[in-house]
């Protein structure tokens, strides 16, 4: 979400400035690749580049090609192959034994609604959406790219040369359903069907100065971070420059104040153990999917005792959402230290993922794009 955000910030800015742009979109992958289907790239047409298309191996040549369907006011969808390690056509050596179609596409500032402004969709309020992108792997054939955006029963459709709005509809009920992108055949073109996840939303109960690294790298993933305390001396806006908001609260007054749903984390670090207490009674049956205590195991488990005791029934449901001690075990010690180790599993937590060495890894690093 973070990169998306950069992206249509950067589009703004050279609309403003009126330099013209491309959005590059890596639209198919076969085998292996460093970035997977849906990764975007924004090229204006000085030279900069926002988001990335690959781990920098393919951005030299991608700048070239962006800058060409800029001039031309056209989309290109351009083949990178590695798989045969002596083949250099591209000038490139991904090292990834992968090929990678990426789709650019020219962005006509003067159209009401474009492939940014269908990005600008998804990320204005909390809500789970589609983004459809249509290409052929035949590159003489026209190259339609962005098209359709879904978010709940609303439809934009730029384009229905290559997809009807029904076809559109019952693509994407299948993505949000089942979470994840869709590549799809319909007559001679490609469909990639993107899901697009709500925003992350972490809640930190404490406003200590070790939770300034916590927001911090919240911040760098794009992550909307919200601080609460109960002490005015802490809970000041300019004590957290990178957090969206800062509140002043007890923990019954958090509940009315903030909007809670699956994809909303709770991390509980405020060295005040009634206050945790009290903010974990209210929390423990909302529909989150992670809520963190920062503290040794002993006091998770009187805590999850004081809760039960008071009448609040705690069952393997609200149990497997409880992480205390917080953080994966990478032998953090300082604020920063324990920072990412606590980012590091709640990603893991919301990704369904282990946290395990990436070398012990069987099957494939990356999910891939379910063919339809």
């Amino acid at each position: 979400m973070g990169e998306l955000a950069d992206i249509i910030a950067a589009y703004r800015k050279a609309e403003k400035e009126q330099i013209r742009a491309a959005l590059a979109t890596v639209v198919m992958v076969e085998g292996s690749s460093y970035r997977q289907a849906g990764a975007r790239m924004l090229v204006t047409e000085d030279g900069q580049l926002t988001g990335a298309i690959s781990g920098g191996c393919l951005e030299g040549d991608a700048l070239k090609k962006a800058v060409l369907a800029i001039h031309q006011k056209s989309n290109k969808l351009i083949t990178y192959d590695t798989s045969n390690p002596d083949d250099v056509e591209f000038g490139v050596q991904l090292g990834c034994n992968g090929i990678v179609h990426i789709l650019f596409e020219y962005i006509d500032k003067n159209a009401t609604q474009n492939p940014i402004s269908l990005l600008e969709k998804t990320i204005e309020n909390r809500n789970k959406s589609v983004i459809t992108t249509i290409f052929s792997l035949e590159k003489r054939n026209k190259q339609i790219g962005t098209v359709g955006f879904v978010r709940n029963q609303e439809l934009i459709l730029l384009n229905s040369e290559g997809i009807s709005e029904s076809g559109l509809m019952n693509f994407s009920s299948k993505v949000l359903e089942k979470k994840q992108n869709i590549l799809s055949t319909v007559s001679s073109n490609e469909i990639l069907l993107q899901y697009i996840p709500p925003q992350t939303t972490l809640i930190i109960a404490g406003a200590g100065n070790d939770v300034k690294p916590l927001v911090e790298t919240a911040s760098i993933l794009g992550w909307k971070t919200i601080i609460t305390d109960g002490r005015v001396t802490h809970a000041q806006k300019k004590r957290f420059p990178k957090a969206d908001e800062v509140l002043f609260a007890k923990p019954e007054e958090i509940i009315d104040k903030i909007e809670i749903d699956e994809s909303t984390i709770f991390v509980l670090m405020t060295h005040n153990y009634n206050y945790d207490l009290a903010l974990l009674k209210l929390i423990i049956h909302q529909p989150v999917k992670y809520i963190g205590l920062l503290g040794p195991k002993t006091k998770l488990d009187r805590m999850i005792d004081d809760v039960k005791s008071s009448g609040i029934n705690v069952g393997d449901e609200e149990l497997n959402k409880l992480y205390g001690p917080v953080g994966l075990d990478i032998g953090a010690e300082t604020s920063e230290e324990i920072a990412i180790s606590i980012i590091a599993e709640i990603k893991a937590v919301l990704s369904q993922r282990n946290g395990l060495f990436l070398r012990e890894k069987k099957e494939k690093i990356h999910t891939d794009t379910v063919s339809k």
